[in-house]
Parts: C-alpha cells; structure tokens; sequence
C-alpha cells in the first residue's frame, strides 16, 4: 500500500464511520440501550471480537482515526467494556506496528504517512535520550497522531518493555478522553438529528 492509498483508504474509512454512526442515531441505537443490545445480540461473542479486531487493524494501517473509533466502541460496547476493548485492541496494533518498523524500517511508516509528517516527527529521535519522555507525553496527550509516533520509536534505541510500560501507562487517559469526547458529540448530533 502506498501512502497516496492509504490517505484514500483513511477517507473511506472515516466515510463508513460516518455511515454506521447515522445509522445508530436513526436506528435508535445510541438513545435506546435496549435496541443497542438487540443489535449486538446479533453478532453475540463476534461482535467484540471484531471490533477488537477493527483496533488492532487501525493502529497498524491508519484508515480510521482512532479517536473516532474510541468514542464508536464505548458507544457500542458501554463505557467499561468499550474502553477495555479500545484499550486492548489499540495496545495490541500499537505493539504490532512497534515491531513491523523494527523489522522493515523507515519505508514501512512513509506507505502510511506522508514524508511531511515523517519529517515533522522524525526529528524527535535528534532528542536523545529525551525521546522517551516526548514519546510517553505524546501517548498519555489526545490530539497528537500517536500511531505515527507509535512507528518512529521502532526506529529508536527505546527497549521494547519500556515501549510497552509507556503504552500501558499513557495509553488510557488518550483513549478516555477519545472515548468521551466522541461519544459527547454523536450524543449531541442525535439530538440535533
């Protein structure tokens, strides 16, 4: 995958994003607990599994930001049970794509960002030992596109526990904030709609 797809496979992601979010507002879905059970009812122990799935897959090839992803599982799942598989499931990519830029390198991050935001970021490594600090406070702080930076430290000399502890530290308050902050706004454009 080039990264000129992958930008078009990230539109097409957050497109069908879009699309199963109106689907839950007109569906009733997001309002009615009941009719959110109904529907996962459906799919039974397939339904978490896929979704843990979806986030392992999205942190490794970025074609859904993850924010919007995050706020979709608590959504879909509830609050406790869809931070756990976000958590989970963003822990288990983010270990993946660690080690995938260990093995191939700097070409396995520019098929899924542009050689601007590779820039931008790679200065980071110039940063020494201060690398691991920037890297927890890039993971621990929503906002910043962690997956990429998630990448670069597997070209650093960071140790892979260390990248795991900074992960399994700092991942949550990221996720929490995603989680709320999406699921506050599709609560509002359910009212709207």
């Amino acid at each position: 995958m080039t990264y000129k797809a992958s930008k078009y496979a990230t539109i097409g992601g957050t497109v069908i994003l879009c699309f199963l979010v109106f689907y839950l507002i007109q569906s009733g879905c997001i309002s009615d607990p009941q009719k959110m059970k109904l529907l996962l009812s459906d799919y039974g122990v397939f339904a978490p599994l896929v979704f843990l799935l979806l986030q392992i897959v999205q942190v490794v090839i970025p074609i859904i930001p993850g924010g919007m992803s995050s706020g979709i599982g608590v959504l879909l799942f509830g609050s406790f049970w869809g931070f756990v598989y976000n958590y989970v499931g963003s822990l288990i990519g983010s270990v993946i794509a660690f080690l995938l830029v260990r093995k191939y390198g700097r070409q396995f991050i520019l098929k899924f960002a542009s050689q601007q935001t590779f820039d931008k970021y790679i200065g980071w490594l110039d940063k020494g030992k201060r690398f691991d600090k920037l890297f927890a406070i890039a993971i621990f702080v929503p906002g910043l596109p962690d997956d990429i930076i998630c990448m670069i430290a597997g070209l650093t000399k960071i140790s892979f526990q260390k990248y795991v502890w900074i992960n399994v530290l700092c991942k949550p308050f990221g996720l929490l904030a995603y989680s709320w902050g999406v699921k506050e706004l599709i609560t509002y454009l359910e009212a709207v709609l």
